[in-house]
């Protein structure tokens, strides 16, 4: 499944401190046409996911409509919530534009309608959610298949006509292969992704289908488009034209994206923050790779995990106090791994290795206390290094053994971003999970109806950051 990361064509405008929005108004000449226009585009919202939220003109008079006209193309052009509100950490780059301008220029033109079009992302993946959320928004629209709540449960090697239904979502959430299911049959290998999924949600993981297994599996087409419209409005809270060059990371799906020169040129898991110490949504640059790390263990991790496991502890894991700091010695059983990159951020959080590798093996990879660790991050820090003409300085840092820093010519942009909607191969839109319940919020934002999603659980870090 392809990650929601693409960028628009559409290009930003710079912001400016021109006119106010009492000179936008006094400028504003508004005619029968363009006063249809407004009100169409606004009818329309829902191609938005955006018609729950009340966008009315108020008046007549030009300022009640220049006033309806700025309001909801800012929400096109950057959202209708405001994602640092919503969080406590947001400091991904958002878009500029300079909307009392772009407005005097459509009401010179005669053309509203067209201008708040262009306001909103323009990519393949924004309109291909359009078109799913008014699919699940018609009132005529077919149901897509539910699993029914009989209130019988299912139970391993039994045969149930519900069988093909939560086979087919066991593998768009990844607990299940492709074919793997067996008719009716409520077969081993179902049975075994089950029980995982129950592990990840802290239920008892007997393979038993109940009524909480069925509240992660069955998804309404009310929860459907609640997640489809609240990823549309996360990606307009994003700049429409990022760095050609640069690392994504989907906190949700737990997967990082390498684009170099506008093109995908790498894919990979990661392992981020669990519930409680979750991976924030930053704007951070990668300026350095740090050979053979030392690791500061943090507070939180020294009082919590560390402090009382005593002088044997420290010793078998190469960790020494220094200067009233727990500090860990580049190895093998470093928490970092072999390789730091290190983020220009107010917050600790940055990529590394590690040496806990099979949690790169498991489906719900929210086991951090908040940073990233990188499948083969040897081998992504070998990539950036020859991408940055620093291959050899990197090659000649890990041969030392020792904690030694290279800087990169060209700090490499990474953001991370949680995005629940991916697209499958023929560009449909997915629905996957909110390991965080970070959903609701926009979506009570937005005044969007539906379930309000399943955490992961607690409890699955070890000491690493």
């Amino acid at each position: 499944m392809a990650a929601l990361m693409a960028g628009c064509s559409v290009q930003d405008q710079p912001a400016q401190n021109g006119a106010a929005g009492a000179e936008a108004q006094q400028e504003a000449k508004w005619t029968s046409k363009t006063k249809d226009q407004l009100r169409k585009a606004i009818d329309n919202r829902a191609a938005h996911g955006l018609d729950q939220m009340p966008f009315a003109v108020e008046g007549e008079d030009d300022t009640a409509l220049t006033k309806a006209a700025l309001t909801y193309a800012k929400a096109l052009a950057s959202g209708a919530t405001d994602p640092s509100k919503l969080y406590e950490v947001y400091t991904v780059a958002r878009p500029k534009a300079d909307l009392e301008q772009g407005l005097r220029g459509a009401l010179a033109a005669g053309d509203v309608g067209k201008w708040l079009d262009s306001l909103a992302p323009q990519d393949a993946n924004y309109r291909r959610l359009s078109q799913s959320y008014l699919e699940l928004r018609r009132p005529d629209a077919t149901a897509s298949p539910a699993v029914p709540e009989t209130g019988k449960l299912i139970k391993p090697g039994a045969s149930d006509p519900r069988i093909p239904i939560i086979a087919r979502q066991l593998v768009v959430l990844d607990y299940l292969h492709q074919g793997a299911a067996n008719g009716n049959a409520y077969s081993p290998a179902m049975v075994a992704a089950v029980k995982a999924m129950q592990a990840d949600y802290g239920m008892e993981p007997d393979g038993v289908i109940g009524d909480d297994a069925l509240s992660i599996l069955n998804m309404s087409d009310a929860d459907r488009a609640r997640a489809i419209a609240v990823n549309m409005e996360r990606l307009r809270w994003l700049e429409r034209t990022p760095p050609a060059t640069r690392i994504d990371v989907n906190v949700a799906a737990a997967r990082l994206s390498y684009w170099r020169d506008g093109k995908l040129v790498d894919s990979r898991k990661v392992v981020v923050g669990e519930p409680d110490t979750e991976t924030p949504q930053l704007g951070s640059p990668i300026f350095r790779l740090v050979a053979n790390p030392t690791w500061t263990v943090p507070r939180s991790i020294q009082e919590k995990e560390i402090a009382k496991k005593g002088a044997g502890y420290l010793k078998a894991n190469n960790m020494a106090w220094k200067d009233g700091w727990i500090v860990q010695q580049p190895g093998p059983k470093n928490s970092l791994g072999l390789v730091k990159f290190d983020m220009q951020n107010d917050h600790a959080i940055y990529l590394h290795d590690t040496p806990a590798k099979p949690m790169f093996g498991m489906i719900q990879r929210q086991r951090s206390h908040g940073c990233v660790r990188v499948d083969d991050a040897l081998g992504f820090a070998e990539m950036l290094a020859r991408d940055g003409g620093v291959l050899d300085e990197w090659n000649k840092a890990r041969a030392t053994g020792k904690e030694t820093f290279v800087k990169l010519p060209a700090q490499v942009p990474v953001r991370m971003l949680y995005q629940t909607v991916l697209f499958d191969e023929a560009g449909a839109p997915v629905i996957r999970n909110d390991p965080y319940g970070w959903n609701d919020r926009v979506a009570e934002a937005l005044k969007l109806d539906g379930h309000s999603s399943l955490r992961v659980r607690r409890g699955g870090a070890d000491v690493g950051p």
